[in-house]
């Protein structure tokens, strides 16, 4: 944990840095490659795995199982109806979901009595119910548009937060990136998409515009003034403030899988709560794909969008030149510590002459680091 806070506190002052931005090219390609191979999943694999809610058909549940073999109930739905979808799922303990294409009455009959008597139930502890393509066609409008209004919203409201459209499409394009690498997983994987993951996917639109906000704000600080700074460019800044703030989205992002992953990994996969895998696996995917794209897409494109401008081509070639020539940048005056302070600066004089000297300054300790001096970062 000591050796970890070190790490942060030198990469706030700048002695570490992870180069996001001056290898911008590199991450925004493996972006932009990861974002094509999202998308040619689905197309050469079959197309996106959608639930019986999007795509219609007809549902069972069958309680108080004592066998929860899925394949049980895949051989009785393939006996008495020619389903090509299948899905059988055990979701909570004891209870078996089927799913299949829309079967007519006599084929749905027929299945409830084969699920009934494979898993040896009663009448009553069989339910079947109907979802028609209609109903599935307005669930599918109705997310796409969701998504649509949350992007175009989010879009005008960073631009007005940040002053600055560039910075709000550098954010979007993060985030649109986390939704389609999110979704390739899942072609990738098989796993299927319900309203339940739909609803993580929209909460991984907010966390990941969060993440950029928090970002973009520590960008927008240390860019403050870029005109006559003459000590790093403006791409350096914009790197300075990633790796400023980059313990932070480390946190945030452990704090936000260590939940997600227990209901992951412990409520769905090992007591089976299918619901939940739904949900939580999006936002298990959507979290980390969500603070990647922040890191190696949204900022790196702010530098690229910005770096074509004409004074920051000259505020850059004005610190190159600078460096080249051995001019050192401007310090900041120190204040002057009032007398009795155990900080700040301390003038050395002549005893004698009664002339001051340039003031010296005293460098502050940190309590519990063995003498060492403090760089007063603070993470």
């Amino acid at each position: 944990m000591a050796r970890f806070a070190e790490f942060g506190s030198n990469l706030y002052t700048g002695k570490t840095s992870i180069p996001f931005v001056p290898k911008r090219r590199l991450w925004l390609s493996i972006a932009a490659a990861l974002v094509v191979i999202s998308v040619l999943i689905p197309v050469f694999g079959g197309g996106l795995k959608f639930g019986i809610d999007f795509r219609g058909g007809s549902e069972f549940t069958v309680s108080d199982v004592s066998n929860t073999d899925v394949k049980i109930g895949q051989q009785a739905v393939a006996d008495n109806a020619q389903a090509e979808h299948t899905e059988v799922t055990n979701i909570a303990p004891g209870t078996i979901r089927v799913q299949t294409d829309q079967l007519d009455d006599a084929q749905t009959l027929a299945v409830k009595q084969a699920l009934k008597d494979a898993y040896h139930v009663t009448d009553d502890e069989v339910t079947s119910s109907f979802v028609g393509p209609s109903w599935g066609a307005g669930v599918t409008r109705q997310a796409t548009w969701g998504l649509i209004a949350f992007v175009a919203l989010a879009t005008v409201g960073m631009a007005l937060y940040f002053r600055t459209v560039k910075m709000s499409l550098s954010a979007i394009a993060g985030l649109l990136f986390t939704v389609i690498t999110t979704l390739g997983v899942y072609a990738a994987c098989g796993f299927e998409i319900t309203p339940s993951a739909i609803i993580g996917f929209l909460t991984i639109l907010s966390y990941s515009l969060y993440d950029s906000v928090v970002v973009f704000d520590k960008i927008r600080e240390n860019t403050q003034g870029w005109q006559t700074n003459r000590r790093r460019t403006f791409a350096e800044e914009v790197n300075l403030a990633v790796n400023q703030t980059l313990v932070r989205s480390i946190n945030t992002s452990v704090v936000g899988i260590l939940p997600v992953g227990s209901i992951l990994f412990i409520g769905a996969i090992l007591l089976g709560a299918g619901t939940l895998q739904d949900l939580s696996l999006s936002l298990f995917i959507g979290i980390i794909m969500g603070t990647l794209g922040t890191l190696f897409v949204s900022a790196p494109l702010y530098a690229v969008l910005r770096g074509h401008e004409a004074g920051i081509r000259e505020q850059t070639a004005a610190v190159l030149t600078a460096r080249e020539n051995g001019q050192s940048p401007e310090e900041e005056a120190q204040p002057e510590a009032s007398e009795g302070t155990g900080s700040g600066s301390h003038r050395a004089g002549d005893p004698e002459t009664g002339e001051e000297e340039q003031a010296l300054p005293v460098p502050r300790f940190e309590p519990q680091a063995k003498g060492r001096p403090d760089n007063g970062a603070v993470v």
